[in-house]
C-alpha cells in the first residue's frame, strides 16, 4: 500500500469555521495514525472571494491549534505548488484533454444567456432549469455548433467555459469510508464547469487534479459536497485514474445547538458564541473574536471538535492530541450531523484547566493580567494564585475575575451582604485581629488561621459568622478560594490594610 497522503484544502476566503478546522483535525488524526502526510493546499482558484491576510490566519490557527501540516505553502515539498493559484497552468491541459475524449465540451454562452435559458424552462413549467444533457443543444457550445465555428471563436479568445459532458441515466457507485457503498444518479446532476472563463480551474477539476498529481490516498470533506461526488468519481475515470482514486470519506454536518440545520458563522452571532478558531478581522464587520480569544485552550477546542462526531466507542471524552491520535478511527465517525452545545465546549476548557500545569497555564494568564494593565513582577506568586484558582475558571479570561484582587485591591467592597449581620463585637474582632496580624513575623497560612480562629474564641464568636466578613474585606465580595490562602498570598502589610479600609465603609 502506498503511503497515507491526505490533504485539507480551504479556500482563502474568510475566518476558518470550526467545522474546517475538525475537517483538517481528522485528517491529521488519520494521517499520524498511519504514519502518513497532511498536505495543506490553498483552493484559490475563485479570485472574486479571495481575501487578503486569510492564507496566513488558516495557517496560524492550523498552528494555534497544533495540528500543523507537513507540506503547504510555508513548508513545500516534492507535491508543490500548494496555492491553485499557482498550478493555473497545469488545469488546461486536463480540461482540453476531457474535451478531446468526448467528455467535456466549450461553452461560449453568456451569463445572459444562460439566465434568458433558465427563466425560458421556468416560463415552461419545467422543474429541472440545470444546464444538463436536457437542455445543452439549445446552447451555445461545441456540442450545439459547427466544429468551423467553434475552432472560429476559439482562435479569437471569445470568452468560453468547459463544462463536463454528464452522461444521462447512468449510476454512479462508489464506496465512502463512513456511509457505506454510496450509488447515485447522473440525471440530477449538471453539466458542471470545470475550466471557467478567466482561465481557472473550478473547484471540481481541481480537486481531482491536484489530488492525483499530490498523491492523496485519502480525501475527507464534509456531506455537503456529496452531490457533487458523481462529478468527481467520472472524473477519475474519465481521466484513467482509477485505480488511483482516493478514498472517500464525508463527514457529518456540524449542527446549531436546536440540531435544525448547519451551524453557519451568523449562527455564532445570533446565539453569542464564537465559530472561528482565533480572531478574524473581517473586511466588513472588523474584528470576530474566536475560541482562543475567549479564552480557550487549544487541547480543549480539538478536544471538543474531535468529539462533534466520533468517539473511541468508550465514555472517555478527554483526550490529549496523543491520545486521539492512538485512538481515532474512521469506523467510529459517525454519519449522522452532530449538534454544537457551547455549554458543553466550556465543560471541556474547564476540564483542561483543571488538568493544566501552572507552566502550561502562566503564559496565557499572564498575558490576560497585562493586557488589563496588571503588571505580573512576581512570576512565583502568580503560580501559587494560578494554582490557587484554576479549578474554579472555565475559561482563561476567567482568571482576571478570580485573580486580579492579588494585584489590585477592590475597587468596590459589597457590604451589603456583611452589614445585615454586623455589630460591634465583630467590629471589635477585626480591630484586635489588625492588631494580632501586625505581629506574627512568618506570615504562614497556618499561623494566620491559628491566630483567626483563637481570637474568634476568645471573643466567643463562631469563625464561620467571621469568615465571609473577611473575604469580602479581602476581595470585595463573595467569591474566591480559601479566605487564608488568600490572606497568605496578599502579605501581611496588604491584608491589614484591606481590614482597615472595609472597618471604615462600615462606620
Amino acid at each position: 500500500m502506498s503511503k497515507v497522503r491526505v490533504r485539507f484544502a480551504p479556500s482563502p476566503t474568510g475566518g476558518l469555521h470550526l467545522g474546517g478546522v475538525r475537517t483538517a483535525l481528522y485528517n491529521y488524526l488519520f494521517a499520524k495514525k498511519n504514519n502518513g502526510d497532511f498536505v495543506l493546499r490553498i483552493e484559490d482558484t475563485d479570485q472574486t472571494r479571495y481575501v487578503e491576510g486569510a492564507e496566513q490566519y488558516i495557517i496560524d490557527c492550523l498552528n494555534w491549534c497544533g495540528i500543523s501540516s507537513d507540506e503547504g505553502p510555508q513548508n513545500p515539498g516534492e507535491y508543490g505548488p500548494y496555492r491553485q493559484s499557482e498550478r493555473k497552468n497545469i488545469y488546461r491541459d486536463y480540461a482540453e484533454q476531457l474535451v478531446k475524449s468526448g467528455h467535456a465540451y466549450y461553452a461560449f454562452d453568456t451569463p445572459e444567456e444562460i439566465e434568458s435559458l433558465r427563466d425560458k424552462l421556468k416560463a415552461e413549467g419545467k422543474y429541472n432549469v440545470q444546464y444538463n444533457y436536457q437542455n445543452r443543444t439549445e446552447m451555445r457550445n461545441s456540442l450545439s455548433l459547427p466544429e468551423e465555428e467553434t475552432q472560429a471563436l476559439l482562435k479569437i479568445n471569445f470568452p468560453h467555459v468547459i463544462r463536463i459532458k454528464m452522461p444521462r441515466n447512468e449510476s454512479v457507485h462508489f464506496k465512502d469510508m463512513i456511509r457505506g457503498d454510496i450509488e447515485m444518479q447522473t440525471d440530477g446532476v449538471d453539466d458542471k464547469v470545470l475550466m471557467k472563463a478567466d482561465g481557472m480551474p473550478t473547484y471540481h477539476l481541481a480537486v481531482v487534479v491536484d489530488d492525483y498529481l499530490m498523491e492523496i490516498t485519502h480525501s475527507f470533506r464534509g456531506e455537503e459536497w456529496l452531490p457533487s461526488a458523481p462529478v468527481h468519481v467520472l472524473l477519475w475515470k474519465y481521466f484513467g485514474w482509477e485505480s488511483q482514486m482516493p478514498h472517500w470519506a464525508h463527514l457529518p454536518l456540524i449542527l446549531k445547538p436546536d440540531g435544525n440545520g448547519k451551524l453557519s458563522k451568523r449562527d455564532g452571532e445570533r446565539l453569542g458564541f464564537p465559530v472561528f478558531a482565533m480572531e478574524w478581522n473581517d473586511p466588513v464587520k472588523g474584528k470576530v473574536p474566536g475560541f482562543k480569544e475567549l479564552g480557550f485552550l487549544p487541547e480543549a477546542f480539538i478536544n471538543l471538535l474531535a468529539l462533534l462526531g466520533w468517539n473511541d466507542g468508550t465514555e472517555q471524552e478527554i483526550f490529549s492530541l496523543e491520545e486521539m491520535v492512538e485512538k481515532f478511527s474512521i469506523e467510529r465517525i459517525h454519519s449522522h450531523g452532530a449538534k454544537f452545545d457551547f455549554e458543553k465546549a466550556k465543560w471541556f476548557n474547564h476540564e483542561w484547566i483543571k488538568k493544566s500545569n501552572v507552566e502550561r497555564l502562566r503564559p496565557g494568564v499572564k498575558k490576560i493580567f497585562e493586557e488589563n494593565h496588571i503588571a505580573i513582577n512576581d512570576e512565583n506568586k502568580l503560580d501559587k494564585i494560578i494554582e490557587l484558582i484554576k479549578e474554579r475558571c472555565t475559561l482563561l479570561t476567567d482568571f482576571l475575575q478570580q485573580g486580579s484582587f492579588f494585584f489590585l485591591a477592590p475597587s468596590e467592597i459589597d457590604t451589603s451582604v456583611v452589614l445585615p449581620k454586623w455589630n460591634e463585637n465583630k467590629n471589635q474582632f477585626f480591630v484586635e485581629l489588625i492588631r494580632a496580624y501586625s505581629l506574627i513575623n512568618s506570615w504562614d497560612i497556618n499561623d494566620i488561621e491559628h491566630t483567626f480562629k483563637e481570637l474568634a474564641a476568645a471573643a466567643r464568636l463562631k469563625p464561620g459568622e467571621l469568615m465571609l466578613p473577611f473575604r469580602v474585606m479581602l476581595v470585595g465580595g463573595k467569591f474566591g478560594p480559601g479566605v487564608f490562602d488568600i490572606a497568605s498570598l496578599l502579605g501581611k502589610e496588604e491584608t491589614i490594610k484591606r481590614i482597615e479600609h472595609t472597618l471604615s465603609l462600615m462606620k
